[in-house]
């Protein structure tokens, strides 16, 4: 067992438990100002992030170290629609993954790294979609995107 190893992926776990929190946040505000597909699309992100985390448990489960579920890191709430989609961005969390998946390669741990490699990539989808956002406001006015993202809720 490498414990610095097992430290940076409990540190990536807090971030991912970080992250689902913030998510859910931002996704419920959303719904509950109307914007449904805003809602969904922000759920979506969310439920990725527990899947991280899950995956992250179980690595660190496998290498038979202790999780940490206790600890999150202060949430970065938006109380806007901009706000919440800048919120979403944490160029951190890339410089974090990619020194995690060299560590993982240093202690020859393939299985650590090519699960890294795996979540930085999902990662990179959600900053994808959180740039697309803020340029579709940008383009748009903040006024006609909001118009897209509402959705009848009639049924």
């Amino acid at each position: 067992m490498n414990k610095k190893l097992i430290s940076v992926l409990n540190s990536l776990l807090i971030d991912k438990l970080t992250a689902v929190n913030q998510f859910m946040a931002h996704s419920e505000m959303c719904d509950n100002l109307g914007y449904t597909k805003l809602h969904i699309a922000i759920q979506k992100l969310a439920l990725d992030q527990m899947l991280h985390a899950e995956w992250l448990i179980e690595r660190i489960s496998f290498l038979d170290g202790s999780t940490t579920l206790s600890k999150l890191n202060s949430l970065m709430v938006g109380k806007t629609v901009s706000a919440l989609i800048s919120k979403n961005n944490n160029p951190e969390a890339f410089r974090a993954h990619t020194d995690a998946i060299e560590l993982a390669q240093q202690a020859d741990d393939h299985a650590t790294a090519d699960l890294l490699k795996k979540i930085l990539k999902l990662e990179e989808n959600s900053t994808d979609w959180a740039e697309i956002q803020r340029v579709q406001i940008e383009n748009r006015g903040l006024e006609n995107y909001l118009v897209t993202q509402a959705e009848s809720r009639v049924n």
